[in-house]
C-alpha cells in the first residue's frame, strides 16, 4: 500500500523494521484535521493491515508540524447544516473509524510530533503505546465550541484518566506532553530528534516477540481491564494460557527458550 491508493494518507510498508508499516496523515496544509475521507480512509487501512500477517506492528503518524487538530472546518460547516440524522450518522463514521484502530489486531505505536486537538487526542488515546515529543501539546477543545469529546470519550477517559478527563473536558484548557506523560495518557517524551529513534526501538521490541502472542496479549488487556474478577474470567485466563502454551507457536518459544536458540519469528 502507498499515497496512490489514498488521499489524504501515505501508508508505507517496513519504515520502523522489516514487520512495520507506517500509516501517516497526509494533510499538513490543514493541521491533519479529520474530514469525511480521513475517516473512512484511517478505517479502511487498519482494517486491511490488521488482517495481515506479515504486519507485527503498526506506527500512526502524521507529515507537518501538527499531529491532529480535530476536525475539518470546512467539514464543521457542513455540518451545521445537518439534520439530526444526519449528524448521527456522520458521528458513528467516527466511532467506527475509532473502533477499529483500537480493536485492530496488531499493536499500533502513535509517534507524535506536534500538537494534538479535540479528535486527535481521541486518535492518539486509540493506540497502544504513545510516544510524543516534548513541545506538543494537548487539547479537549469540544467545549470551547458548545459540543463534547462523545465519541472519543470513551477511549480518552481509559487512557488519560477519569479524574484528569473530568478536568480537561469540562476546561477545554492545553496541557503540555509532559502532564500527558504524567497522566499515563503519553508512554515515552522524545525530543525531535529522538522521536524515530525511540518508535524504531518500541516497534522492534514488538517485532521480536511472538506475533501471535502479542496480538493475544493485545486482546487480553482489552477484555480484562474492565472486567469484574469472577470464576467465568478466571476460567477464560487459564483457557487462553492453555490455547497458546499448546500452540505451534508457544510451543518453539518455550523450546527456544529451553535450548537457548532463536525461534522461528527472529529469522
Amino acid at each position: 500500500m502507498n499515497k496512490s491508493k489514498y488521499q489524504t494518507l501515505v501508508v508505507q510498508r517496513g519504515g520502523f523494521g522489516p514487520h512495520t508499516a507506517t500509516v501517516s496523515l497526509h494533510r499538513p496544509d490543514v493541521r491533519n484535521a479529520f474530514n469525511e475521507v480521513v475517516v473512512a480512509e484511517l478505517t479502511a487501512a487498519f482494517a486491511e493491515l490488521g488482517q495481515d500477517s506479515s504486519v507485527r506492528a503498526i506506527v500512526l503518524a502524521a507529515e507537518g508540524k501538527a499531529f491532529c487538530a480535530g476536525a475539518d472546518l470546512n467539514w464543521m460547516k457542513a455540518m451545521a447544516h445537518f439534520s439530526w440524522e444526519q449528524n448521527h450518522a456522520d458521528a458513528a463514521l467516527l466511532a467506527e473509524m475509532l473502533w477499529t484502530i483500537y480493536s485492530c489486531p496488531v499493536p499500533v505505536i502513535a509517534r507524535v510530533q506536534g500538537d494534538v486537538y479535540a479528535g486527535g487526542v481521541g486518535l492518539v488515546a486509540v493506540c497502544d503505546v504513545v510516544v510524543a515529543v516534548e513541545s506538543a501539546g494537548f487539547c479537549l477543545s469540544e467545549a470551547k465550541l458548545g459540543l463534547l469529546p462523545a465519541t472519543i470519550g470513551p477511549y480518552v477517559v481509559r487512557a488519560l484518566g477519569e479524574q484528569a478527563s473530568r478536568r480537561y473536558f469540562v476546561t477545554a484548557e492545553r496541557f503540555s506532553a509532559a502532564e500527558a506523560h504524567r497522566l499515563g495518557l503519553v508512554h515515552e517524551l522524545a525530543t525531535p530528534e529522538s522521536l524515530d529513534d525511540k518508535v524504531g526501538a518500541i516497534a522492534a521490541a514488538i517485532a521480536a516477540n511472538g506475533p501471535h502472542a502479542v496480538r493475544a496479549c493485545k486482546r487480553l488487556v482489552q477484555d480484562v481491564a474492565h472486567a469484574s474478577l469472577t470464576p467465568a474470567l478466571r476460567d477464560d485466563t487459564a483457557r487462553r494460557i492453555a490455547d497458546i502454551r499448546a500452540s505451534a507457536e508457544g510451543r518453539e518459544g518455550v523450546q527456544s527458550f529451553l535450548n537457548k536458540s532463536r525461534p522461528s519469528w527472529l529469522a
